[in-house]
């Protein structure tokens, strides 16, 4: 009897070190898990307006994997990005400054580096708190210092300002040169067939739109009738460089490729990627996977590809086991555009579909449609579903993002809005600056709009979107008026007064 007592006590004992060993397993492995970062992906597309996805009211296209983003993480209706163009929005995104400040605008397809190497990036800050950075996709911001030599490694480029990893479209699909650049150097290049690359004048025999139509797969401007590349006429000449030239219906599938590539080289630390989209932008020429997907032509058959794209990202961190650790921020780099250089029967195919939805304007634009911009932001487990109305600006990212990393950064533009992007809270910006070929400020649900006297350029004439532009101010009540349709200057001339001082400031940085 002695002797069975004995044994119960020592199984009973060998039974709570066994219990013992096994709770604190998952206690230790969920500290480490705590003790990682989060992973950022920010997913940005381009030319995508405020209602060209489901769950923001798009009608001809379906676009399920982004609204489930909105479904089960935070919605927003009233976040921007820095700007109504494409450089200045990603010029502000990654370095928390108003574009204004550094006169970002659109960049030719030979234009330097417009961030300097030496200024504080959201890239870099990332490095700072542990992370491994890759930017994917379109670029934009210029490379090296101009006049640039494409069978060489060009630098300074993205790896320069923060990122540890980049996979490029050197500026945007309808320039050349038609070619992917990794780390600053030309993918698949062949050093025995030189790139050469010329915006003013033509280099070597290649067919241009203007010579040669027949070959085109559709018309353009003049603007975009230079050398044609894949059956499509782009900005500029180029000569060269055969088997290193890409084809645009093969966007989605290379970039990612190169996206999970990266997601899956950084398993052992936190990751940032900035996945930025080419689609929905000129040329649209969706893979046949993706044509007739939609009710709108090559268009809408490019939303549906994005859509494909949103996706693949979330089935690979699914896959992976990293979603419920990855913070995925969905947006665009500015407002639509229709009809931008090439016959793709954007208008004529648009159907019910409003780009816009019940705003004004639109990519160029300075009115709401130009910078309001779907805008998603999704974590499982940290991020509960909903909407929310806060003002939100896109330069806050850095600002916002280093709070989430306990990162400090140096004083700018950025403004920390981190409980309202995880969607804790409700407010946002209280003044929020917008650009367009002018300056507007959003007060809550006032606008100024300022008065604009100088030249726009001379491409924009053929463009289908009302610019706002305007020699005397304007000041709207969004509340009342969502379609800044009457300007209230003339009636309200004190309000008019107080935003005016309010945005002088902010342009003198007081």
């Amino acid at each position: 009897m002695q002797n069975t007592l004995l044994l119960l006590k020592r199984m009973r004992y060998l039974l709570l070190l066994v219990c013992f060993a096994w709770a604190c397993k998952p206690v230790a492995e969920q500290s480490e898990v705590n003790k990682r970062k989060p992973n950022i992906i920010i997913l940005y597309v381009d030319d995508l307006g405020y209602a060209d996805v489901g769950c923001y009211g798009a009608k001809g296209v379906n676009t399920p994997h982004i609204d489930s983003l909105a479904k089960n993480g935070m919605r927003f209706t009233d976040a921007h990005s820095a700007a109504a163009t494409c450089t200045p929005s990603r010029y502000s995104l990654l370095t928390g400054q108003y574009a204004f400040r550094n006169k970002a605008a659109i960049l030719p397809g030979d234009a330097p580096l417009l961030i300097n190497p030496e200024k504080q990036t959201l890239p870099k800050m990332l490095k700072s708190a542990g992370y491994k950075t890759g930017v994917i996709g379109k670029w934009h911001l210029g490379l090296g210092y101009g006049r640039i030599n494409w069978n060489k490694k060009i630098t300074p480029g993205a790896n320069e300002v923060g990122f540890d990893y980049s996979f490029l479209i050197p500026a945007t699909g309808d320039r050349v040169p038609t070619i992917y650049l990794e780390n600053g150097a030309v993918a698949n290049g062949n050093s025995k067939d030189p790139i050469r690359v010329d915006y003013n004048n033509p280099v070597g025999n290649e067919p241009t739109g203007l010579r040669n139509p027949e070959l085109l797969k559709m018309k353009a401007d003049r603007q975009h009738s230079k050398t044609i590349v894949n059956g499509v006429s782009r900005i500029g000449y180029m000569d060269g460089g055969d088997s290193a030239r890409w084809i645009d219906e093969e966007f989605p599938f290379i970039l990612t490729e190169k996206a999970t590539d990266f997601m899956e080289s950084s398993e052992e630390e936190p990751f940032f990627l900035y996945y930025s989209f080419h689609d929905i932008h000129v040329p649209r020429v969706p893979n046949e996977q993706f044509v007739g997907k939609s009710s709108m032509g090559p268009r809408g058959d490019a939303i549906a590809q994005v859509d494909w794209v949103v996706g693949k990202i979330v089935a690979y961190l699914k896959a992976h086991d990293q979603l419920e650790n990855t913070l995925i921020v969905f947006t665009s780099d500015n407002g639509p555009v229709l009809d931008d250089g090439y016959s793709d029967r954007a208008v004529e195919m648009l159907g019910d579909h409003n780009p816009s939805g019940p705003f004004r304007g639109g990519k160029y634009s300075i009115f709401e449609a130009g910078t309001r911009v779907p805008t998603i932001t999704y974590w499982p487990g940290m991020i509960q579903s909903g909407t929310s109305d806060a003002l939100l600006t896109q330069t806050d990212l850095l600002a916002s993002l280093a709070d989430l990393v306990r990162e400090k950064i140096q004083p700018t533009d950025s403004e920390n809005h981190l409980e309202a992007w995880l969607g804790k809270s409700q407010e946002g910006r209280v003044l929020m600056l917008e650009e367009g070929f002018t300056l507007a400020l959003r007060a809550k649900n006032w606008k100024y709009i300022q008065p604009h006297t100088g030249a726009i350029p001379d491409w924009m004439a053929n463009k289908d979107v009302e610019s706002g532009l305007q020699e005397s101010a304007q000041l709207y009540n969004l509340e009342e008026d969502i379609n800044e349709r009457q300007n209230l200057a003339d009636s309200l001339p004190e309000k008019l007064n107080t935003l005016k001082i309010k945005l002088n400031k902010i342009i003198k940085n007081e």
